[in-house]
Order: C-alpha cells, then sequence, then structure tokens
C-alpha cells in the first residue's frame, strides 16, 4: 500500500474550484446548521404543552437524538458501501425534510415526537459515513488535507452558528408568517433540508459499486470491519487517536460547567467555554488546510494531546475569564492537530470498498466516547465536593481542580500511549 502524499496540499483556492467537492461542502453547511436548529425546534415542540416534567421532555429528546449514533452507527457505514454515495446523501436529505413537514399533521405528543427524533438522528447518522466516503471520490489526493480542513472548520462553525442562530430564526419565522404558526417553522427547516440535497446532484454519478460477496450479511461486514481495522495498525491508530480526541471534547462539555462556576460565579456561561474550544479547532484546521506542507515529517498528534494535557492542566487555576477563553482555544487548536492528519489518513489508507465501515466504526466510537467521560466526571466531582467540600469562599473548588490535575495526566498517558503503539504506521503519513 502506498503512503498518502500529506505534505503537498494545493491550498483552499484549489479544493474551492473542484465543483463537485464545493456542492457537497455547501451541502455540508447547510444541513449540519439545520441539524442544530431541528433539535431546538423538537426540544420546543416538546415542552410546549407545559407541566412539571419539563427537564424529562428535553434529556428525552437529547437521548432520542443520541442513540441512532450509538447503535446503529456502523450499520450505516456497511449500508453505505453497499450503496452509490450520491443517491444515500440525496435520499437521507430529502426523507429528513419530509419527516419535519410531516411533524405539523401528526398528533402532538411527546412518543411522537420521540419516534420523530430518532428517525431523523437515524437518517443524519447514514449521511455522516456517506458523506466522509464521498470526499475522496471527488477530491485528488494532495487536496485532501485542505478538504477536511474545510469540512472541520464548518463543522465546528455550524455548531457555534446554529445554536446560536436558531432560536431567533425559530422566532423570526413565526412573526414573519403569524398565520402560519402552526408549521411555517417546519415548512423552513424542511425546505432547507431539500435544498442542502438539490446541491448534492451536482456529485458524480459513475461511482463504482463493489457489489456484496456471497453469503456476506450486515453481521459478516461488521465482523470484516472490525477485523480490517483491528490488522491495519494505521487505520487503527488513526480511528484511535480520533476517539480519544472525542473523549476529551465529550468531557470539555461538563468541565465547562463547572469551569464557568468557578470563573464568573454562573454556570449558564459555560456555552462561551466551548465555543472557545470549537474556535480553536476551527484556527487548528484552517492553519493545517494552508500551511500542511510545511508541517511534514512531525508528530502531529502526539503534540495535540499534549498540548491538550497542558491546556486542562492550565484550567485548574485559572480565575480570569479571558485567560479560561486562550487556554480553550489553546486546547482546541491542539484538537486540530488529531483530527485533520487522522481523517486524512483514514480517507487516503481506506480501500474504497471499506470507507463506509470504517467511518461507521469511528462514528461510533467517537459518540460512545464524547458520552462515557460525562458520568466519570460528574460521579468524581460529586465525590470530591463531598470530600473537600468547597474553599475560597465557594468560588475554588478543590474537587473540581483535582478532576482536571487527574485528566490531564490521564490524556497525556493515553495519548502518548496510543502514538507509540502505532508510531511506525503513522509517522509515515505526518
Amino acid at each position: 500500500m502506498s503512503e498518502p502524499d500529506l505534505n503537498s496540499t494545493a491550498g483552499y483556492l484549489a479544493v474551492l474550484r473542484n465543483r463537485q467537492f464545493l456542492a457537497l461542502w455547501l451541502a455540508q453547511i447547510l444541513a449540519q446548521l439545520v441539524d442544530k436548529v431541528v433539535l431546538i425546534l423538537l426540544i420546543a415542540l416538546a415542552v410546549a404543552d407545559g407541566g412539571s416534567d419539563v427537564n424529562t421532555r428535553e434529556s428525552s429528546i437529547m437521548i432520542a437524538m443520541t442513540l441512532p449514533a450509538v447503535f446503529l452507527g456502523s450499520i450505516a457505514g456497511i449500508f453505505v458501501d453497499w450503496h452509490p454515495k450520491r443517491e444515500v446523501l440525496i435520499l437521507c436529505n430529502f426523507l429528513r425534510g419530509a419527516c419535519i413537514f410531516a411533524i405539523p399533521f401528526a398528533p402532538r405528543s411527546l412518543a411522537v415526537l420521540l419516534l420523530f427524533t430518532f428517525l431523523i438522528s437515524t437518517l443524519t447518522n447514514f449521511f455522516a459515513p456517506a458523506e466522509q466516503s464521498a470526499i475522496p471520490l471527488i477530491v485528488p489526493k494532495n487536496d485532501l488535507l485542505a478538504a477536511n480542513a474545510l469540512f472541520t472548520i464548518t463543522e465546528v462553525g455550524s455548531l457555534i452558528v446554529g445554536f446560536a442562530i436558531g432560536a431567533p430564526l425559530l422566532a423570526f419565522t413565526l412573526h414573519l408568517f403569524p398565520e402560519a404558526t402552526s408549521y411555517s417553522r417546519e415548512v423552513l427547516l424542511g425546505s432547507l433540508y431539500i435544498i442542502s440535497g438539490l446541491f448534492l446532484f451536482a456529485l458524480p454519478k459513475d461511482e463504482i459499486i463493489h457489489p456484496k460477496k456471497v453469503g456476506s450479511g450486515i453481521w459478516t461486514d461488521l465482523r470484516d470491519a472490525f477485523q480490517y481495522v483491528r490488522h491495519n495498525h494505521l487505520i487503527g491508530g488513526a480511528m484511535l487517536q480520533m476517539i480519544l480526541l472525542y473523549a476529551v471534547l465529550g468531557a470539555m462539555q461538563k468541565l465547562s460547567l463547572n469551569l464557568a462556576e468557578v470563573v464568573t460565579g454562573n454556570r449558564e456561561e459555560f456555552g462561551s467555554f466551548v465555543a472557545s474550544v470549537g474556535l480553536g479547532l476551527a484556527i487548528g484546521a484552517f492553519i493545517l488546510g494552508k500551511f500542511g506542507k510545511r508541517f511534514a515529517h512531525r508528530p502531529l498528534p502526539f503534540i495535540g494531546f499534549i498540548g491538550m494535557a497542558i491546556g486542562l492542566l492550565m484550567f485548574a487555576f485559572v480565575s480570569n475569564q479571558w485567560v479560561a477563553w486562550l487556554i480553550g482555544t489553546f486546547i482546541g487548536v491542539n484538537g486540530a492537530l488529531i483530527v485533520i492528519p487522522m481523517r486524512t489518513a483514514i480517507q487516503e489508507h481506506t480501500p474504497e470498498n471499506m470507507r463506509g465501515k470504517v467511518f461507521g466504526l469511528l462514528n461510533n466510537g467517537e459518540n460512545i466516547a464524547a458520552s462515557l467521560p460525562l458520568a466519570v466526571i460528574a460521579v468524581s466531582l460529586d465525590f470530591l465536593t463531598n470530600v473537600f467540600g468547597k474553599q475560597n469562599g465557594g468560588k475554588q473548588q478543590i474537587g473540581f481542580q483535582i478532576v482536571l490535575i487527574v485528566f490531564s495526566l490521564i490524556v497525556f498517558g493515553l495519548g502518548s500511549w496510543a502514538w507509540k503503539r502505532t508510531k511506525k504506521a503513522l509517522s509515515n503519513v505526518l
């Protein structure tokens, strides 16, 4: 197997001149923005009836949105390998639009909303591996680093912008069309999914599809995917780095709540610290996409894990909001040193007939990794807070500092172990 050339990226301009990539990128931007606003809409509909179980209804929608990623990610990847990526992407967007259109005509109950949420999330989890698998089909190898950098920038940007504009956009839609309050928001969001699907008609029709082997099926292909990742140290190593990164990013969601309480005294301001990490990811992605060849033969993931561990350690002792934002940005930049090269390596080195399976497994691993630290850190914080109590007038929590110090050491240790375990395979692509 030939080594990928990650050091000759032609930059963003060359990638954006590729009309097929531009269409896929625009579809991604629109669909991911709509994804975030749809979640806001579904939560709003779930709690619209009032009652004392608001928290339960909100949590139920979030759980229904998360479950398909955990249980169906790998199966979705197998399905993607069996079918043309263009058709899968278009169909997923059209069906998501149809689900949104159908909401006003369905019975208004939590159970029905949970069903729609589950269906929309399921289609999203088929869309994701098809999208990642489609990039190497339309982008030359020497442009993959820039292409993945652009996708990461907009992925992070949609997370920040989508949640920021979601509520105002839905309120503005209701105000603009007061006579259609029962369905105006659904019409808008469903139409945006359809428009995103229309962009995807620009993708090539002549993709070579590798037929299923005789006697193969979902479980057979899933076993083959596990075996492929297990025996291919390059792919397995890249996936391991990505999963560890998502574990850190998942933990940051919980840690940001406590950090906001320590720094500002208000837990509700945690979003700014999450956004600072996202900003760092975008900055790091832009730098790698623009100047990728200058980082040739450097152990970028190893540097990234060391940087994140240092950032988490600094969080334990920060008391100034601006400094905390800068540290969050620093953590995000180091995260980009992992996600961009590793995603590019997976795309280049994975055979076309295995890409969907591999990205399906990766999607599974990332979602599980992002969820597990939440429970562990929450239990640890509660335990340590009860043991040590609060110090310094209730602002600086000893338990929070201990968790951050231990977590930074774990990130450093696991990152070093992951790099050492796959150093030979990965050092050739960096």
